[in-house]
């Protein structure tokens, strides 16, 4: 049996508020046609298929589109819901979707209960663990002692283990779990699941089956030739820049796991980083490869250019994200508050307010629209309830 391993998809995520839904759409039709070309026979989507609990109708549609894809490619599917999922409502009508392949296994109360698939080998069970938040899961699960998401994972464990027990002789193994794992390393665009301060659990914890499809983290990553990380399908940060984002190809013999291969999506978008001047960035050639990249700019000018987002975006159609650090950085003071403002008028601290933000004093027209702007807010305190 081959198995597609893809998790963390979130869809209907934007970034640095530019709408996603296309690329999501485009990579999650690329994925129905590798099930195609590979033959896959199941796909395993270890949570967040959906970036809030409660998604847009925009969002609902892309993500059915792209599972009914993936079914008419030839592949059945078990989804596990992450953090970021409602498991209630991922899970609705879970027995009607089963008939058509579609398996959603969203409650505790059937992590046990496997998935059953059949190759020229035997059987497969598939366990699907939805994301566990320790508290009401340690009560769920009848546990009440159990401490954080190790103790609750353990458990959840145990019983995939004993209900493996009960199964034919030479029944191979699969877990879905959405958790951190120790060891490996988190992006910027995860959602922490600590709880009292820990948040990452052995990964000895998932010891006793054949394989065990992670997510939760966005980057790929083997922790050991049974228990990986897919990592999310698409850059949701520009920590991300540098990962090759993918998926595993899972085989399995009649021993059990036979081969694991990683295949590379493909890239909507690129991410890239600038940083140096304003005027420079706009005027070197150097950058012209990168003009159709969603693209984080740091400005270096010693003074706050005004409008720089939409200057940059003459030339940059997709920047998306701005700082502003002056060469040799911004003065600081230790001063308090009562002592900054202590014998200086409204105008000279608002003044300085300016000066701060853009490295910059105001200008005499500026001054004068701050003397203005003083003079109405004195004005309207003085009318006070009246108004």
């Amino acid at each position: 049996m081959k198995v597609l391993h893809t998790s963390d998809w979130h869809v209907g995520r934007t970034f640095h508020g530019t709408d996603l839904l296309a690329e999501q759409e485009a990579v999650l039709t690329h994925l129905a046609e590798l099930v195609s070309a590979e033959a896959v026979d199941v796909v395993l989507v270890a949570g967040d298929v959906y970036d809030r609990a409660v998604p847009s109708a925009e969002a609902v549609r892309a993500a059915t589109k792209g599972l009914e894809l993936i079914r008419e490619a030839g592949a059945r599917v078990v989804i596990t819901p992450g953090n970021h999922d409602s498991a209630a409502r991922l899970g609705a009508f879970a027995g009607f979707a089963a008939a058509g392949g579609l398996y959603l296994r969203t409650t505790i109360e059937e992590l046990h209960e496997p998935v059953l698939f059949e190759d020229a080998h035997g059987l497969i069970a598939c366990y699907g663990i939805p994301y566990l938040e320790p508290e009401p899961a340690r009560h769920a699960l009848g546990v009440p002692e159990a401490k954080g998401h190790t103790g609750v994972l353990t458990e959840a464990m145990r019983r995939i283990r004993e209900d493996l027990a009960t199964r034919p002789a030479g029944t191979r193994s699969i877990v879905l779990a959405h958790a951190f794992v120790s060891g490996a390393a988190p992006s910027e665009s995860e959602r922490t699941i600590a709880v009292g301060g820990v948040e990452d659990v052995d990964g000895a914890v998932f010891d006793g089956v054949d394989y065990v499809a992670l997510g939760h983290l966005h980057g790929p990553q083997v922790l050991a030739d049974h228990l990986r990380y897919s990592g999310s399908p698409l850059a949701y940060s520009f920590s991300e820049t540098q990962q090759r984002k993918s998926v595993w190809l899972v085989e399995f013999d009649a021993a059990g796991l036979a081969e694991v291969r990683r295949h590379e999506l493909p890239v909507p978008r690129k991410l890239a980083t600038l940083r140096g001047k304003l005027e420079e960035l706009l005027e070197s050639p150097e950058h012209t490869e990168i003009e159709e990249c969603y693209l984080s700019v740091t400005l270096t000018d010693e003074v706050r250019p005004i409008d720089a987002m939409r200057k940059l975006r003459a030339r940059f159609a997709y920047a998306v994200h701005l700082e502003w650090e002056p060469e040799g950085g911004r003065a600081t003071g230790e001063l308090k508050y009562s002592e900054a403002i202590r014998g200086r008028s409204d105008l000279e601290i608002a003044s300085t307010f300016v000066a701060d933000c853009r490295g910059a004093a105001p200008n005499e027209s500026e001054r004068a629209l701050l003397t203005r702007a003083l003079e109405e807010a004195g004005k309207l305190e003085a009318v006070g309830p009246e108004l």
